[in-house]
């Protein structure tokens, strides 16, 4: 086994700096148990399930996939939430059989000096999809409106102006004619915890981590600010924010797919197969408050 990254920073905060609750939630859970309490299932789905329920749309993922292909159609899905939420892992599945000419996953670095200097939304537009395309985001625009604020990257004034210039630009998205699909994937506060130590102790995944998250340990109230705020700042008619409890990766994925699924029309589309997301685990914005009960 080779060193832990960042020195072992994470179970470091989870033996001397985590809660009590915390720490006690990951210490008693088996492998397969739900840690918030408030999530209304108390175990993992059953892999069977999941993979034959996966099956089924997949196969209406690359019906829309072509669709938009062969019409022209445009389609932007947004992928945002707190880290180790499980963005990667839906993305990937969402992509999975589709051609990546197609379907374009847009994960953009810190910005360059030159980027920095541009109008904030600027660097995002080259990325819009053309006709033809998908462009699943990991992470967005919304850096500005949290990650930005939690780490001070940002001026309160320039926040400010983000939020002021935010509806009109999601607007002309939506004018446009492309379909702009947002998903918050929402996770508690000991589940995230224990993806991390998973994350520092698996080799193949360490290089997920980031100084970002281990600097964000501590501050999972400031995140939790910031994060209402924006999603009750940006949460609009033509823009709607879906959140998605995703403490169970795999009923997370599902109802991901089932919301991207039910937002574009597309030949062959078959919604009795698509059926509707689990309202228990996707909603709106008040899933955030029924989420939150892992945060002292």
């Amino acid at each position: 086994m080779t060193d832990l990254p960042f020195d072992g920073a994470i179970s470091r905060y989870f033996q001397k700096d985590a809660p009590k609750s915390i720490r006690k939630a990951i210490e008693q859970a088996d492998k397969d148990d739900i840690l918030s309490k408030s999530y209304p299932y108390r175990e993992e789905m059953k892999t069977k399930e999941y993979e034959a329920r996966m099956d089924e749309l997949q196969l209406q993922l690359v019906r829309m996939h072509a669709d938009v292909r062969d019409t022209g159609k445009r389609l932007i899905v947004v992928f945002e939430g707190r880290d180790a939420a499980g963005k990667g892992g839906t993305i990937d599945v969402v992509r999975m059989n589709l051609n990546p000419r197609v379907a374009q996953v847009v994960a953009l670095a810190k910005p360059s000096d030159r980027e920095a200097r541009q109008w904030y939304f600027q660097r995002y537009i080259d990325w819009l999809p053309a006709c033809g395309e998908i462009a699943l985001f990991d992470r967005s625009w919304y850096n500005r409106g949290i990650v930005e604020r939690v780490f001070k990257f940002s001026t309160e004034t320039q926040r400010e102006r983000f939020f002021a210039q935010l509806p009109a630009f999601e607007d002309m998205i939506v004018d446009e004619g492309m379909v702009l699909v947002k998903l918050w994937l929402h996770v508690d506060r000991a589940e995230q915890l224990k993806r991390f130590l998973d994350r520092e102790r698996d080799e193949l995944k360490q290089w997920k981590l980031s100084q970002i998250d281990i600097d964000g340990l501590s501050k999972w109230d400031d995140y939790t600010v910031a994060i209402n705020d924006t999603i009750g700042r940006s949460h609009t008619a033509s823009a709607p924010w879906t959140v998605i409890r995703s403490d169970d990766k795999k009923r997370a994925r599902i109802a991901a797919i089932q919301t991207i699924l039910r937002a574009v029309d597309y030949s062959g589309k078959d919604r009795k197969v698509i059926g509707d997301p689990d309202p228990a685990i996707c909603g709106g914005p008040e899933m955030l408050r029924s989420g939150d009960d892992a945060g002292a």
